[in-house]
């Protein structure tokens, strides 16, 4: 136990250094954290004298670690779900709709032909799946926007006001919810979903969605509007019901992310703002222990392993991302009226990739689709695009500007 809380004590302090390094370099503070977990792993202690990284972390301290980092994708999961506000496509005409199936379907299409054009190389990788179960999770893997991230650069930037900077945002909170039922839908093809048949999962998945949209969130509705009569905070009951709705989509064969995401989206009942207060508790909650997952996630990378056949596929699966968001990206804004500058703006936003990402590749790890050098490769193309947005954008726009009014586009 002492081990346990040691390598807690090393892995915030690393997390917040290079967090605060990766702010002074322009990034978000999140950028630095997933540095320090890939640092603290075989990629950069594993090579030092001594095998630093196993003693760091050993076998026996790996499982409270892992527990830890479960608890934290979770919380993390379901602020993405509660904040998720669909009605944002209103106002915008259809450049919100358009955009964000155009910036889904079109990378998704390509990494799965991806696939089929290099499959013995994916296979040499760590290909595990079956065939249709891969190629959904490559699609995925190619097409997530993490909102979190743009959102953290949207406010950064001081593009919180103008077009660009809410388009992108409403667009990527669609893609996050379609992204996730076609990872969903992955998992429960892979043949490795849990105790019950295939059919019997769907119909069981499909009865749980039903009763937390159509049930559990008008019920929960109600009861906010009740005040605060009852309890002084509704943050724990947030939080039970993020865990309790992790723990029925676990038990069903699924990753327990899809159950916070799903709580999230019941909590947040889609007829007001989200309470602050519930948000604050969450986001406290999520911030502090999302390190552990970047540490976890590291353990499983080792940079070293990317060479050869590795090291090309890295750079087709790279350009491949890219091109599937940024070139339908910037046509469909330039489609919808948007000017110039402001498609570009948003094609570079929804090339972010990153935390959210990284949450979708731990889901296709622990449940066998891919193997751990495919898992270091595409754990690079997230970082790697994500990277390139901060510089893209001060390529696009030079000087960060005043907020400005949002205008409406109208396609």
């Amino acid at each position: 136990m002492a081990v346990v809380i040691g390598d807690i004590a090393l892995v915030f302090v690393t997390a917040t250094l290079l967090g605060a390094a990766a702010r002074k370099c322009g990034q978000p503070a999140v950028v630095g954290q997933i540095i320090a977990g890939i640092l603290l792993g075989p990629s950069l202690l594993g090579r030092l004298p001594g095998h630093l990284d196993g003693r760091l972390f050993p076998s026996d301290a790996l499982p409270y670690l892992t527990m830890l980092s479960q608890v934290a994708i979770v919380v993390f999961m379901f602020s993405v779900g509660y904040e998720l506000e669909l009605g944002a496509i209103r106002g915008h005409g259809r450049v919100v709709p358009l955009l964000a199936l155009g910036a889904l379907l079109v990378p998704m299409a390509l990494g799965m032909a991806c696939v089929l054009l290099l499959h013995p190389e994916f296979a040499d990788l760590g290909m595990r799946g079956h065939g249709r179960s891969f190629l959904l999770f490559m699609g995925v893997a190619t097409s997530i926007t993490a909102l979190p991230v743009l959102a953290a650069i949207v406010r950064e930037r001081g593009l919180a006001r103008t077009t660009a900077g809410v388009v992108a945002t409403a667009a990527a909170g669609i893609m996050d919810a379609l992204a996730w039922l076609v990872l969903a839908a992955a998992l429960i093809g892979s043949g490795r979903t849990g105790r019950f048949p295939l059919p019997v999962t769907i119909l069981l998945v499909s009865g749980f969605v039903v009763v937390m949209l159509v049930v559990v969130r008008p019920a929960l509705a109600w009861w906010t509007d009740r005040g605060r009569s009852v309890l002084s905070s509704p943050a724990p009951v947030a939080f039970a019901l993020a865990m309790g709705s992790a723990w029925v989509t676990a038990s069903l064969g699924l990753h327990p992310v899809f159950g916070a995401f799903l709580a999230g989206l019941a909590m947040h009942g889609g007829k007001r703002a989200p309470d602050a207060d519930v948000l604050r508790a969450m986001d406290q909650v999520g911030s502090l222990l999302l390190p552990l997952f970047f540490v976890v996630t590291g353990l499983s990378l080792n940079i070293g392993a990317v060479h050869g056949k590795a090291l090309l596929l890295l750079g087709i699966v790279v350009v491949v991302a890219c091109a599937g968001k940024l070139v339908p990206s910037y046509g469909i804004s330039r489609l919808c009226g948007l000017p110039p500058r402001e498609s570009a703006t948003v094609a570079a936003l929804m090339n972010t990739r990153c935390l959210t990402e990284l949450i979708a590749l731990n889901v296709g790890l622990a449940d066998g689709i891919i193997g751990r050098r495919l898992f270091t490769v595409l754990v690079l193309m997230a970082l790697i695009t994500t990277f390139a947005t901060w510089p893209l954008l001060s390529f696009i726009r030079p000087a960060r500007e005043p907020e400005a009014a949002v205008q409406e586009y109208v396609a």
